[in-house]
């Protein structure tokens, strides 16, 4: 998500939306698989409809010149993946879940936004590789080798595009500003949605399967 919203800020000048389809694609991919791919299975019919449905609307609005928000919807993807995984028939998604997520999202896009003047939020970038790397003092982490290792190339993959794309001349701000805001606000939007519970025991029923 970080690397894609710095690329599609400064990697290039594109003259059409078609040019940067194809890295929105990408990302978009690319955090689905982030998501769903440790769970170890498919998603749902449904899953996968909530999950792609937001940014194809999205990119569609861009198409009517009313703005690229697909961009910003990256920001809040990694939450709404996180929320979706956990969406069953015994643990539906509530109202009260998706309005908070949509204000952590307005609330996300206006960091994002507002850190271009005050760098406040920029030194957030740093925090992406510093998370997987603590959380290898955890043995359940690390008992799963191929999702600690792949979180830790993506963050310093993230981090190394951020700081090696030049400012382009003019502008006032650098890309890692930008890169650090978009990693702040989305990390605070995916730690609201981590601490969900993941499903909703049935009454009479404790979580381990006993009954009571």
């Amino acid at each position: 998500m970080v690397a894609a919203l710095t690329l599609l800020i400064f990697g290039s000048h594109p003259e059409s939306l078609i040019q940067l389809l194809p890295g929105y694609v990408l990302a978009y991919l690319l955090i689905g698989v982030c998501i769903f791919g440790p769970v170890g299975k498919w998603p749902s019919p449904r899953q996968a409809v909530a999950f792609l449905l937001p940014g194809a609307l999205l990119v569609f609005l861009a198409l009517l010149n009313l703005g690229f928000w697909a961009g910003g919807w990256l920001l809040g993807l990694p939450a709404w993946g996180l929320l979706l995984s956990r969406w069953t028939l015994d643990n539906p998604l509530k109202p009260v879940q998706l309005l908070k997520f949509l204000g952590l999202l307005v609330l996300g896009l206006a960091m994002f936004t507002f850190n271009v003047i005050w760098v406040v939020f920029t030194p957030g970038l740093f925090l992406l590789p510093i998370i997987p790397l603590v959380r290898l003092a955890y043995p359940e982490y690390r008992a799963r080798p191929l999702q600690a290792a792949a979180e830790i190339l993506l963050a310093i993959t993230a981090v190394v595009l951020a700081l090696v794309i030049p400012t382009p001349e003019g502008s006032w701000t650098s890309p890692w500003s930008y890169a650090g805001g978009a990693a702040t606000a989305g990390l605070m939007i995916t730690y609201w949605a981590w601490r969900l519970p993941r499903r909703v025991s049935p009454p009479g029923r404790l979580s381990d399967g006993a009954i009571v």
